[in-house]
């Protein structure tokens, strides 16, 4: 299930490896951070798929968006935020 909320986050909700595999998601770099909270800012559209963690990522303005484990999400460009991390994250990502 695909949801799109207001801020602009799109949220994959537990995509199927098929879809995983077609974006090449496992070859993507890893990053990971512990338990925190801080501010960031998206220069360019970044793309990610949980392996672990528990965050809520509320745009500046905007309404607090939940997402985690096995979640498949694409923040746009331009979008300034505040990230709250509740469980450690491991993530891979792709910008552009």
């Amino acid at each position: 299930m695909t949801t799109k909320p207001r801020s602009g986050i799109n949220i994959e909700r537990q995509p199927t490896q098929a879809r995983l595999n077609e974006l090449g998601v496992f070859d993507w770099s890893i990053w990971t951070k512990e338990v925190s909270e801080f501010s960031w800012t998206y220069d360019v559209e970044e793309t990610c798929y949980f392996l672990e963690g528990d965050v809520v990522v509320t745009p500046d303005g905007g309404e607090p968006v939940e997402m985690g484990k096995g979640d498949l999400v694409t923040f746009p460009a331009g979008m300034s935020c505040t990230w709250k991390i509740r469980r450690d994250v491991k993530k891979h990502y792709s910008f552009g």
